[in-house]
């Protein structure tokens, strides 16, 4: 199985492709908001030429309403995996969502399900009682998240206070993963951080032109819970401001960009130094010449 990984605008779907055409693959995605249907231009998920060049698989699977966490996107990934080389042909993963990746390949956390009435009280809790509850509970927890990350704050108290055992805890056990089951070529894309920051901010321009407003928009109508991922998807909140008159349009703009670049970063980061090291690293600029540079690290001309 081929890993194609990084961050946003880093040429991963480009090189995905290239690898496809070469050895007959399917590509699975590994995105977390491109498994959503609601928004294929905010999402840069790929168009009708795309995917007429190349069978995909889990893009726009889901619907906005439905959350999924990385345990869920691992099952689908695992069924896909498989039935790709049951039928002989090479799974090409491309994503960068990193949680996601490590959940199929190394596991998740055998947590057992959240008594219901122990989730209802945190929830109804603010986030500052919550955090100081966290305090008493699991204190490592609270040190490291920031105090206003309601959601993560929640997750560890509700764990804590459910089992007995802090998140952490149940983290060092991991099950469920397929990296010992499979022969596994990555590459991690990192190229030049000024280039890729470029590249983030004429998409989201781009974006903008194609009308990624319209599906802001349709999202908006529906009164979707803010809390739900599809919500939070980079480029969401700030349209919504250009449509609610908070914002104008070059300020939509800009706010946009400057949300992607952040998350960009973020991601280079975590490519850059969570995989394991000798997973290669590729930090040329993915033009065209220099595809099939990075395709012979795949192994595609093996």
């Amino acid at each position: 199985m081929a890993l194609i990984a990084g961050p946003t605008a880093s040429g991963k779907s480009a090189l995905a492709l290239a690898l496809a055409e070469q050895v007959g693959g399917v590509i699975v995605n590994a995105d977390s908001a491109q498994i959503y249907r609601d928004l294929p231009i905010l999402s840069a998920a790929p168009g009708p030429d795309e995917l007429a060049r190349a069978d995909h698989r889990l893009y726009g699977v889901l619907d906005g309403a439905q959350a999924c966490s990385a345990a869920a996107w691992a099952e689908m990934a695992q069924r896909e995996i498989a039935e790709i080389h049951a039928s002989g042909r090479t799974p090409i993963l491309v994503g960068g969502t990193g949680l996601y990746l490590r959940t199929l390949l190394q596991g998740i956390a055998p947590v057992p399900a959240i008594d219901p009435e122990v989730r209802a009280k945190v929830r109804e809790s603010s986030v500052r009682e919550n955090r100081e509850r966290l305090l008493e509970l699991d204190p490592e927890a609270a040190e490291r998240l920031k105090p206003a990350d309601s959601a993560r704050i929640a997750r560890a108290l509700e764990v804590a206070l459910s089992t007995g055992k802090t998140l952490s805890d149940w983290q060092k056990q991991r099950v469920g993963g397929i990296a010992d089951e499979i022969e596994l070529r990555p590459l991690m894309l990192l190229p030049p951080r000024e280039r890729l920051y470029r590249r983030c901010d004429d998409r989201f321009a781009g974006m903008i032109e194609q009308d990624a407003a319209r599906e802001v928009q349709a999202l908006i109508d529906r009164h979707l819970s803010p809390e739900l991922p599809i919500m939070r998807a980079i480029g969401v909140r700030e349209i919504a401001s250009l449509l609610n008159g908070d914002a104008t349009r070059q300020e939509a703009i800009a706010a946009g960009q400057q949300a992607t670049r952040r998350y960009a970063k973020r991601q280079y980061t975590w490519f850059a130094h969570q995989p394991p090291p000798e997973w290669p690293r590729f930090h040329q600029p993915l033009d065209e010449g220099i595809i099939p540079q990075a395709l012979a690290l795949l192994g595609a001309n093996d």
